[in-house]
């Protein structure tokens, strides 16, 4: 079903919104159920919001769904997670690929399974010619292991000659990033009432702003995803500077 909200999009609303969806395990607590089962709710919650987004203005969309952090959780909430991960993606190709969306994923592929990766893999294939939204999904990602990563990337290409240590500045390390094709996000959301940013977009986010909201991502809707884009309208953003 298409989420309704407005057919216009907030004026100088966000086009790179990322979220951190926090809350799942808690939600089906409250509900006498087990945690994997707030996720499968969580990700049938991801699809109002993707859908939502064109009518939003919003063009990129980032979502953490793992973080390196996760591989702490025990392994039955792990191994729930990674064939919920496969079965999202089996399930959800078709219908992403027909609404238009672009679908990348960042992150090390390290410890994920071949068989995760290979659908990954596809739906990145897939979808590549889309353009209507560009869905990143951080899947055993951090946001220093990123840094750690491209860090060391740069140091080889500075290595073997292709770099000049006396060009390295600011804008050098974003082409090393996992994100280096899209643009910083614009808005960071985050459920459940938690007010951390728990090691996501850290580079990328320098100047992004934020939202810490109660909301627990499985009753997150895309009226109040309006209602964010629309509040961060509203903001001056100068980025260091003054006004005249």
């Amino acid at each position: 079903m298409r989420a309704l909200v407005p057919d216009t999009a907030p004026d100088g609303g966000p086009h790179h919104v990322a979220i951190i969806m926090d809350g799942n395990g808690r939600w089906a607590q409250a509900r006498g159920r087990p945690r994997l089962f707030g996720h499968h709710a969580g990700a049938r919650r991801v699809r109002e919001v993707v859908e939502a987004c064109p009518d939003l203005g919003i063009k990129y969309l980032t979502i953490f769904a793992f973080s390196t952090e996760n591989w702490k959780r025990t392994q039955v909430e792990v191994a729930g997670l990674m064939s919920l991960f496969r079965r999202y993606i089996s399930k959800e190709t078709r219908a992403l690929d027909a609404r238009g969306v672009r679908v990348r994923f960042i992150g090390d592929r390290v410890r994920l399974d071949a068989k995760l990766i290979g659908l990954m893999d596809q739906l990145e294939e897939q979808t590549r010619h889309n353009d209507s939204v560009h869905l990143t999904i951080a899947l055993n990602y951090g946001g220093r292991d990123e840094v750690a990563r491209a860090t060391k990337r740069l140091a080889e290409d500075v290595a073997d000659g292709r770099l000049d240590p006396a060009d390295v500045d600011e804008e050098t390390l974003p082409r090393y990033l996992d994100t280096h094709v899209l643009p910083d996000p614009d808005l960071v959301i985050r459920t459940s009432g938690e007010a951390r940013i728990s090691n996501f977009l850290l580079w990328q986010s320098a100047y992004a702003e934020y939202e810490f909201i109660d909301t627990l991502w499985p009753d997150f809707t895309a009226e109040e995803l309006r209602r964010l884009c629309t509040s961060y309208g509203a903001r001056d953003r100068r980025f260091g500077a003054v006004p005249a």
